[in-house]
This record gives C-alpha cells, structure tokens and sequence, in this order.
C-alpha cells in the first residue's frame, strides 16, 4: 500500500501521501494504478487506489484462487486474468503502463535501483519496526534466526535488512521456497536474477514465482542468506503443525518459513551447518490468514 499511495502522491505533486488521503475527495485526476500480483501485493495497490480516491488493475496468473481475486475486487480492484504464470503477468502489466493505461505499481524488477519496488519494501518494512521495537525491550527474546518464505524476494530482504541491527548470533537468514519455485535460491547461486521454466505449479500460491526481484537480490546477498527448499508434503504439515500448536490459521504460503524450519531441523547436518539448536530463538512470520468473506467486505475508507 505504501508504494502505492508513495506513487500517486508523487504524480499528484503532494509532498506526502498524507497530503493525498487528507484531499482525496477534493478532486479527481489521479492514474489508474496497475500491478501482477499473485493476490497480496494486489490487494495492497487496490487499498491504496481506493484509499486516495482512485482505481486500479490487477493482472492475476490464471492459477490464482477466486478467493484472492474477489478480495481484489471487494477493495474496488478490476482483475485482469493472465494466461501464464505471474511471471507472465508482470509482462502484461507492465505492457499495459507502457501503452498509458495507468501506472505501474511493481514489487519486482530488473534494476536494482528501482524506486517504487524499495517501496514496496519500505512498506514491508512496518512490520520490521514494530519488530525492533518489542525486542529493544527484551534481549533475551532477539532472534538468531529468521526463516522467511520468498515469493520474488521483496518480503525476505525488507526483513533481513529491517532487523540486521537486533539479531543475535549467528544472525541465521534463512530463505524458505516451495521447490517448484525456488526463484530466490536459483538467483543466489547464480549471482544474478534468471527466470525459472515450468509452470511454477504450488500449493503455495504466494510464493509462485520464477523470477527474483534484481532490488530484493542485491539487499539479500549483503546478508549471507541461506536456502532451503521445502515439498508440498512439508508445506501442509506446517499448517496444521501451526495451528495445533495454537498458532494463527494460515495457508501452506503463509507457513512456509515453518516449513522450512521443520525441514532443518529434521537433519542433524543442516542444523548444525546452521548453527539451530535448543538455545536457539528462530522468528517466523505467517504472512497471512484464512480468507473469509466477512473479511472482504470491510470498508477502507
């Protein structure tokens, strides 16, 4: 959302976003806002069209849920379905700026300077504050690992940049992906970001992803990342793990950083190659929860 409202303050001539919602009924005249998502990232532009008074488009992978597509729409977001991957679909948004039909809103991108993708990450980044703030006040609480799930990167990088100045020793990063779109590992081995084939297919739909975000690589490789790929099978019993061990109710993308847990410390040779053990205190984040349509319907004004 906050590059979002960043990108339509700008082109509003506002100094902040502020200044935008604060003013959103004095006038028309913004852009439309486009992006690919695989379901959040497109609900956060579509809050933050809605939210400034505008509109947006949403191009959707063809193999993204009715549920994510309806939660797009419930925020006032027009959904564009494409036949490909996402991969393909932020070709076709990106192809749809090019010709003016709005601004492009992407969370990836092939320059590692591109400003509006560090935006997406700076508002990744609230939660990496909040973070920080609770642990200043208890030491022994600090993290020596993160296990973080990856779709493009975005996520992964705005937290192990968010948090390097709180972790404790090993400061363990570790990048979770489902192993049939493990685009973060196959860029970190290759230096550079390159497109995986195949269809991507996971029941992770959040992290079904074949290309790695250029500005979330260059972030993460100043972190001495670790990966770990994770099965199908693995993804799912995260879930249930989670949930009967009182956690929040989450998806097989949501759990993922569990899942990746779970699989090193089920080998006594990852976990000591990552220094995990009982002293250990590993941060998870489940970055979403089950959809309801009660949910979808919430007004944001």
């Amino acid at each position: 959302m906050v590059a979002g409202l960043r990108a339509l303050a700008r082109a509003a001539g506002s100094v902040t976003y502020h200044d935008l919602i604060k003013n959103r009924d004095a006038g028309g005249g913004l852009p439309k806002l486009i992006c690919a998502s695989d379901g959040n990232h497109g609900l956060a532009v579509a809050a933050a069209a809605r939210r400034a008074g505008s509109t947006a488009a949403v191009y959707l992978p063809i193999g993204v849920s009715q549920h994510r597509a309806r939660r797009i729409e419930a925020f006032g977001g027009e959904v564009i379905w494409s036949a490909g991957t996402y991969d393909d679909a932020v070709l076709e948004a990106s192809a749809a700026a090019n010709r003016g039909d709005g601004l492009l809103i992407p969370d990836t991108a092939a320059d590692p300077h591109d400003s509006i993708v560090h935006d997406v990450m700076a508002g990744y980044s609230i939660m990496t504050e909040e973070l920080v703030a609770q642990f200043r006040h208890d030491a022994q609480e600090r993290p020596s690992h993160l296990f973080i799930q990856a779709g493009v990167g975005g996520l992964a990088a705005a937290m192990a940049h968010g948090l390097q100045g709180i972790m404790q020793e090993p400061n363990g990063l570790v990048i979770v992906e489902p192993r049939s779109a493990a685009c973060v590992a196959h860029a970190l081995a290759l230096g550079r970001p390159v497109r995986l084939l195949g269809n991507l297919q996971t029941s992770a739909e959040m992290l079904s992803c074949g290309l790695a975000s250029a500005p979330a690589l260059a972030i993460l490789r100043q972190h001495n990342p670790r990966s770990v790929i994770v099965d199908e099978k693995e993804l799912e019993n995260a879930v249930t793990c989670l949930r009967d061990s009182g956690g929040p109710d989450t998806t097989t993308s949501g759990a993922a950083g569990l899942a990746g847990l779970m699989h090193v410390a089920a080998s006594p040779q990852l976990a000591a190659e990552l220094q995990l053990n009982t002293d250990s205190v590993v941060l998870l984040v489940a970055t979403e929860g089950i959809f309801s349509e009660e949910a979808s319907q919430f007004n944001f004004r």
